[in-house]
């Protein structure tokens, strides 16, 4: 009697394993929480120690253009232009290229030809940041420099290889958002006599404009941060460009290239530590500027 009372008023086999599933989940959450929270406390601190323990001035960081620790001199400024600058030329030039192969393939082109292409677009997505500096170092910048004389390095050619890079992962991205525009919206445009350029200029892009618009941040902050590939074209000269032929140096490829020449502690090894802070900001700068699209969208 009391096994079958047990039976009838205790947990069901279901309970439990929903109890599970979620102490599991907390658990996964609070492990995925401390460690970020510990990466952005280590790096706080270490950031900020060029300011605080050797009294540099932030305004001088930020503000200065000579960077040469020798001689205690670190002018971030260079850097910062230069990693907007690749950052913003390749966003604005693959966005269109990614919007129009995106409305061909969704839009325009058969489903053989989209079965074809949209796999090789997601492949090259997954190509590792090194290949794609290969491909700058051995093309990009010999044909640079064929066309319009110096070495060929400089930010025109990292601005060419990030645009290589993040040109499918705004198309893959865009395919998607267009994609989840309702089919209801293109019957009933086309049921009111717009032809498919009106339906795909009035309807289809500003239903999906949200989405597109998270496609181009996406793809721009993971150029933002890009180190390799971009430090093998872009001739790491840390001094502020004059044009896009010039020699020039991004956050990623100065730290890349000098934390292992610095001793742990020292005002050059707290300078680099600095520059990666301003580098970890910039980067929630941009997830957050995607969580702001998203819900925008979403209303």
């Amino acid at each position: 009697m009391d096994k079958l009372k047990k039976q009838l008023l205790g947990p069901s086999a279901e309970s439990k394993q929903e109890l599970l599933g979620k102490l599991v989940s907390y658990i996964a959450i609070i492990v995925i929480g401390g460690l970020v929270g510990t990466i952005l406390v280590f790096l706080t601190i270490k950031g900020v120690a060029l300011f605080n323990n050797d009294h540099f001035s932030l305004w001088q960081f930020l503000s200065g253009v000579n960077w040469q620790p020798s001689h205690h001199l670190y002018g971030a400024l260079p850097m910062i232009a230069a990693s907007f600058g690749v950052t913003v030329l390749a966003g604005m030039v693959a966005l269109p290229l990614a919007l129009v192969v995106a409305l061909a393939l969704t839009e325009m082109l058969s489903k053989k030809i989209n079965q074809f292409c949209q796999p090789l677009i997601e492949l090259l997505v997954g190509i590792p940041s090194v290949v794609y500096g290969y491909i700058g170092l051995t093309v990009v910048v010999p044909n640079l420099r064929q066309l319009f004389g110096g070495t060929g390095f400089g930010l025109l050619a990292a601005a060419c290889v990030l645009f290589l890079m993040i040109l499918p992962t705004m198309t893959s991205m865009t395919i998607d958002s267009l994609r989840a525009v309702p089919k209801q919206y293109r019957m009933a445009s086309t049921g009111l006599g717009a032809t498919r350029w009106q339906t795909i200029i009035r309807v289809i892009i500003p239903s999906a404009r949200s989405d597109i618009f998270t496609a181009m941040v996406f793809g721009m902050s993971r150029a933002f941060g890009e180190a390799l590939a971009v430090q093998m074209v872009v001739g790491n000269t840390t001094i502020m460009p004059k044009g896009l032929m010039d020699s020039a140096a991004t956050l990623t490829s100065v730290i890349t290239t000098g934390i292992g020449n610095t001793v742990m502690g020292t005002p050059s090894n707290n300078a680099l530590w600095s520059l990666a802070l301003i580098l970890l900001i910039m980067s929630l700068a941009f997830n957050l500027l995607i969580r702001v699209v998203s819900r925008k969208g979403a209303r």
